[in-house]
């Protein structure tokens, strides 16, 4: 199967960032971490992006990063609002191959912690929290949905996840489409 770049998209707190490299590793190939690529070019956090020129701004840096990571052979960890950027399921699905990892909104604020680094959650308290993250994942859901592959992460550690998808990958490389296209 020509995969092209793998592209991993999900919520915050669903495993990109922890389960990228780890993927990476079995599959032979290198990682990159959108939002680490997009604070080492403009040295300063996500956070202070947002806060100092708002997330417009930030969404055409999160673009500029991901046409430079496109096309090669990598594991790539996206921000958690990436794909639903108008256009962008398509276009990253052109790309390369993308895997979304989900989770409950429960499991994903357990695995955030504080979200004092997350510009969406930081001024909520616990409770708006789950409600914000309920919200942002009914906004989200049709993009991530439209990803080749889908793995659920609760519950499971990063080896469980890392083989469930290479499972997929292998069955998606399997699939009559795949094979006549």
């Amino acid at each position: 199967m020509q995969m092209g770049t793998l592209w991993l998209v999900g919520m915050m707190g669903s495993g990109k960032s922890t389960l990228g490299p780890a993927l990476a590793e079995r599959l032979g190939r290198d990682f990159a971490d959108s939002d680490l690529e997009i604070e080492a070019a403009q040295h300063r956090s996500i956070s202070e992006i947002f806060d100092t020129d708002g997330e417009a701004r930030f969404r055409d840096l999160e673009r500029e990063t991901l046409d430079r990571l496109a096309g090669r052979d990598l594991v790539v960890s996206l921000g958690g609002g990436a794909i639903a950027q108008p256009g962008a399921a398509d276009w990253l699905a052109r790309e390369g191959t993308v895997v979304y990892l989900s989770a409950t909104p429960e499991t994903l604020l357990a695995r955030l912690g504080d979200c004092l680094s997350r510009p969406l959650l930081s001024t909520l308290d616990p409770d708006a929290r789950v409600e914000r993250l309920r919200s942002i994942l009914a906004e989200r859901r049709d993009a991530y949905e439209s990803a080749a592959v889908r793995v659920d992460t609760d519950d499971l550690a990063v080896d469980a996840i890392v083989d469930r998808v290479c499972r997929e990958l292998d069955a998606l490389a399997d699939s009559p489409l795949e094979r006549e296209g």
